[in-house]
């Protein structure tokens, strides 16, 4: 008897506790370049993507924070994950890199080879993953919206998904395919191949209509069990 007396009291000690856990919102980081920093701005994925979760009732369940620095690439994400991540103990990242890491190659020859984007990307995983942080890593969108695969870094584009694919197999993690959300998109819906004003206003930057399918992707993974 005395027994059950107390286990009676431990479950009316922690049901409190247990519903407190639940009802706390989980914190999602979106850790990034120009595209993110710009993402919480009024028409930015990550505000559009605070407004689906409202209007589907859903707003308690997320804190969505951004942490966008323009400019930047793989190894910088890498120099700041302590100060602009992990010290804000997110339950979620997305890692959303690479589009500077190819473009820079090309426009001021301070991309970064593909090794090394590799190696730096898997370092930012470790370290996330030893804080039991659930990490969705993105491939990178679009250098150009022409959809015949005559935008110049559309090689080294698909190259770079294609590790960025490879990573999230060889370390089970969930992955949010936006090259190829871009590319199956930009097949229907710009017939007459223009290489910007779909999507992106320069090529790579997004429009209001860019940034809510950007949303909308990144939404699907977010919510997905």
């Amino acid at each position: 008897m005395r027994v059950l007396f107390k286990l009676l009291q431990i479950a009316i000690f922690a049901l409190p506790l247990m519903a407190m856990r639940q009802d706390k919102p989980l914190r999602v980081i979106f850790f990034g370049d120009s595209i993110t920093q710009a993402g919480v701005g009024p028409t930015g994925y990550i505000t559009q993507m605070g407004e689906m979760l409202k209007a589907k009732g859903q707003e308690g369940q997320y804190e969505l924070l951004g942490a966008g620095i323009g400019g930047n690439k793989v190894y910088d994400l890498y120099l700041r994950l302590e100060d602009d991540v992990l010290s804000k103990k997110p339950d979620i990242v997305f890692i959303y890199v690479g589009i500077n890491d190819v473009w820079h190659k090309a426009s001021s020859g301070t991309g970064t080879d593909a090794d090394k984007y590799v190696k730096f990307y898997e370092a930012l995983i470790k370290k996330m993953k030893a804080q039991n942080i659930r990490v969705i890593v993105c491939t990178p969108t679009v250098i150009g919206e022409r959809n015949d695969a005559s935008n110049s870094q559309d090689g080294d584009l698909n190259q770079y998904s294609k590790l960025i694919r490879e990573i999230a197999t060889r370390n089970n993690l969930q992955l949010c395919d936006l090259r190829k959300s871009f590319q199956d998109y930009l097949i229907q819906n710009n017939p007459e191949n223009k290489e910007k004003g779909i999507l992106t206003s320069d090529r790579v930057h997004l429009t209001d209509v860019g940034n809510k399918f950007l949303a909308e992707k990144m939404l699907e993974a977010l919510v997905q069990k």
